[in-house]
């Protein structure tokens, strides 16, 4: 696929998937007459690398993680290196207080919507949800 088809699957801009290539997180087949052709599996990539960028993890440490993007199964490391071990835990224990933060926020949010549709509820009557 071209990157425009990659850029509106993924609803990532096609500036950005240039630098996700730039940075080596994406590598696109070249065709004979020189244009990028990306393959399907790069759709759910790139997800995934976007994610991790809003999430705050540099593109640097991405680079390093890619395997486990693509394939869940067992990883093989030949070269553990501490400091990005380190980094790794430390980016993992943000994530996991964002998460928790957002699962209450959802929460809070949904016992609202539960307390509004009480609140509309004529007797008798029931609101979809």
């Amino acid at each position: 696929m071209r990157i425009g088809e990659l850029s509106e699957r993924s609803g990532v801009p096609a500036r950005m998937l240039r630098y996700y290539e730039e940075q080596g997180l994406v590598t696109p087949r070249r065709l004979e007459n020189g244009y990028r052709s990306y393959d399907e599996y790069l759709v759910d990539r790139v997800g995934k690398i976007r994610g991790l960028i809003e999430a705050g993890i540099p593109t640097r440490i991405i680079g390093s993680i890619l395997p486990c993007l693509d394939r869940p199964q067992t990883i093989v490391v030949t070269d553990p290196d501490p400091e990005l071990r380190v980094i790794l835990l430390q980016e993992r224990d943000r994530m996991t207080q964002k998460i928790d933060l957002l699962v209450q926020n959802r929460d809070s949010i949904s016992r609202y919507i539960q307390a509004m549709d009480s609140a509309m509820e004529a007797p008798g009557e029931k609101v979809a949800s």
